[in-house]
């Protein structure tokens, strides 16, 4: 189907989608300070354009987060601009694109920066799971009716296409210090069986969930984060666009930056196909419960394409055919490198040409010294110094915040975690800043979230138990078995927080004993082996004064003692700030401390991780002959064997 109209009474209409742009306008990496061939919009709009020219009948939808993740949008939302539309609105009404839904981030700068942004749009935002708080009215249009003339048998026809949106209702708690009695969430399933009656009673013929949500379970569960397969179960849905996980569907090797130039998995499947093995999602046919649906990756690494076969009994319009596919920006060659596909659109690239500028010059800026090449390329399997320096500057802040308080004699800890640790970012997503000249570019490499610094009174106890649900990273390793997986590919390290100011160990031979989302798997298993302060071991009952962010205070990841009730000082700083104020006190970055934690000896044990390809440069930093360089993954990692 190319012309959008075949014969036999069946129209093509087709669907583009994007999904977490995260403000990437530019194919270019502000914290690397450098070209990347695998993000922008700029180099999508060229996708989108071919796509649109092969087709008469085509809708250009987005999926959320589109308006926070990058340095430029981090600076617009600090300085503002000026009245003019955000930029990355502006690239998307020069886009035309038809609607859009809100993602949790679109909220991360707080609901003015938002608001300001949304009344440019010249296209429909649509969510019918947010509400503001106390009145309970839609934040935004729960829905939108998009009609359009398509031809039938060389007739005009009209199509009345239903735009819905959700977004996953732990928002309210990851973004608490700016949503806290301001807005609300309704559980994704529970809205969706609400408001789907009302679109289809408003006329809707074709309805098109687009849902901010990771590939879940079929079966709903109350709060359920990633709801898109059970969105997609729902009987008044008929297409999916799924996101927020930054994954890519249909896709059979899952491998980002992966692919041609013509689609990476592309599946064809009719609306009513039945699932392979009972989850409902179906890889080979690009669907979620029979229903056409794609999830098109991060940071505009792909083009979602949906092309429908929409029948017409002259009662109602039904799907007789899908074909679902990814189109990428970008492919990885042998050896890991890769390499676009395709060129920015002018037009965007003017767009974005001032605040990247700006951006850029920011970025250069310089603000300390740093004495010894600091990264995170084995973050999740040694103490890490980058981790560290964020826990220090935390440390140091609280320590002056509570002085002359009731809280100042007691111990002070600080919990911080790797955010650029590899994972579904790709072997490009790890810190890394070179010896010598810091600059501001560093402080969003080492703390990219907008969370805000807090501190928390909690026991031994608690300290023990918040290191526990970090240890539940690994998989139970078989003491004397070779080459076994270490790490859980589903638990982000964002939620692997180490606490300075204690030492300990991890036992591996122990079972996790949560999940990776953090509910609990066995409650008696126990990784956590000699913790102590100050050499003595930790004292159940003994209380300490732990530095930590917004994000963990708010309850996000299930961590021990996280509760609101227990903030003894919230700064309303946020916490990438209290990192540069550290740096510019003391020149620059310290020389990081001995390690304060490692796994226990398993001998004769080896286990295997991923990391960056550029990590092999920096082994000598870890114990020698502790880890060997194997093999380059299909998504360009670097296989390593560490020997425990």
């Amino acid at each position: 189907m190319t012309d959008g109209v075949a014969h036999n009474n069946t129209v093509t209409l087709r669907l583009l989608a994007t999904s977490d742009l995260h403000s990437q306008l530019m194919p270019w990496d502000y914290l690397a300070d450098q070209p990347s061939p695998d993000r922008g919009l700029a180099r999508l709009a060229t996708l989108i354009a071919r796509a649109r020219a092969q087709v008469r009948d085509c809708l250009l939808l987005d999926n959320g987060d589109f308006l926070q993740g990058s340095p430029l949008c981090d600076l617009l939302a600090a300085n503002g601009t000026g009245g003019a539309p955000h930029p990355m609105i502006a690239a998307m009404n020069a886009l035309r694109y038809d609607a859009a839904t809100l993602g949790n981030h679109e909220f991360s700068h707080g609901l003015p920066f938002l608001t300001d942004a949304l009344q440019h749009a010249g296209f429909p935002v649509v969510s019918a799971n947010i509400f503001t708080h106390p009145d309970a009215r839609s934040f935004v249009p729960p829905f939108a009716i998009l009609t359009r003339e398509v031809l039938l048998d060389g007739r005009p026809c009209p199509l009345r296409i239903g735009i819905i949106g959700f977004a996953p209702p732990q928002m309210v708690t990851w973004d608490h210090q700016h949503l806290a009695g301001l807005i609300t969430t309704e559980d994704i399933v529970t809205a969706a069986t609400r408001t789907l009656p009302l679109l289809r009673a408003a006329g809707a013929d074709l309805v098109i969930a687009l849902c901010h949500s990771g590939i879940g379970a079929r079966l709903p569960s109350p709060g359920m984060e990633n709801a898109s397969t059970a969105i997609a179960a729902l009987p008044g849905v008929d297409v999916v666009v799924a996101g927020h996980t930054h994954e890519t569907f249909p896709n059979a090797n899952r491998s980002h930056g992966a692919g041609d130039g013509d689609g990476d998995g592309a599946a064809d499947g009719a609306g009513d196909v039945t699932d392979g093995d009972g989850d409902g999602v179906n890889e080979p046919c690009g669907s979620l419960c029979g229903k056409p649906a794609v999830m098109p990756g991060f940071f505009g690494s792909h083009l979602g394409v949906i092309d429908l076969a929409l029948t017409h009994d002259g009662h109602a319009w039904r799907i007789a055919g899908h074909h679902s596919a990814l189109l990428p920006i970008a492919r990885r060659k042998p050896g890991g490198k890769l390499t676009a596909l395709v060129d920015s659109d002018p037009a965007i690239e003017a767009i974005a040409a001032a605040p990247h500028a700006a951006t850029r010059a920011w970025a250069q800026q310089r603000i300390g010294h740093n004495p010894a090449p600091l990264h995170s390329y084995f973050a999740l399997i040694r103490a890490c110094p980058s981790v560290r320096a964020i826990a220090r500057a935390q440390s140091a802040h609280v320590i002056r915040a509570l002085a002359g308080t009731p809280y100042a004699d007691l111990p002070m800890l600080s919990a911080a975690a790797p955010f650029r640790a590899g994972g579904r970012g790709g072997p490009g997503n790890y810190s890394f800043v070179r010896m010598g000249d810091l600059t501001m570019r560093h402080i969003p490499d080492l703390y990219m979230h907008p969370n805000t610094l807090t501190a928390l009174q909690i026991s031994g106890a608690d300290v023990a138990r918040w290191l526990e649900r970090s240890a539940s990273l690994y998989h139970r390793i078989t003491p004397g078995a070779a080459d076994q997986p270490l790490i859980d590919p589903d638990f982000p390290s964002f939620n692997f927080d180490s606490i300075d100011g204690v030492t300990y160990r991890i036992d591996l031979s122990q079972p996790p004993r949560h999940d990776a989302q953090g509910a609990m798997l066995n409650p008696a298993a126990t990784r956590i082996v000699d913790l102590c302060f100050d050499g003595v071991p930790v004292d159940p009952d003994a209380q300490f004064v732990l530095a930590t962010n917004s994000y963990r205070t708010a309850g996000s990841g299930q961590f021990a003692g996280a509760q609101p009730d227990r903030v003894i000082y919230a700064s309303g700083q946020l916490n990438s700030a209290v990192l540069l104020a550290h740096i510019q006190t003391k020149g620059g970055i310290p020389a990081s401390d001995p390690a304060n934690w490692q796994f226990m000896p398993m001998p004769g044990t080896s286990v295997l991780f991923d990391s960056a390809p550029r990590a092999v440069r920096y082994t000598g930093d870890l114990p020698p002959g502790s880890v060997e360089p194997l093999a380059l993954t299909p998504e360009g990692f670097l296989r390593f064997r560490l020997h425990l």
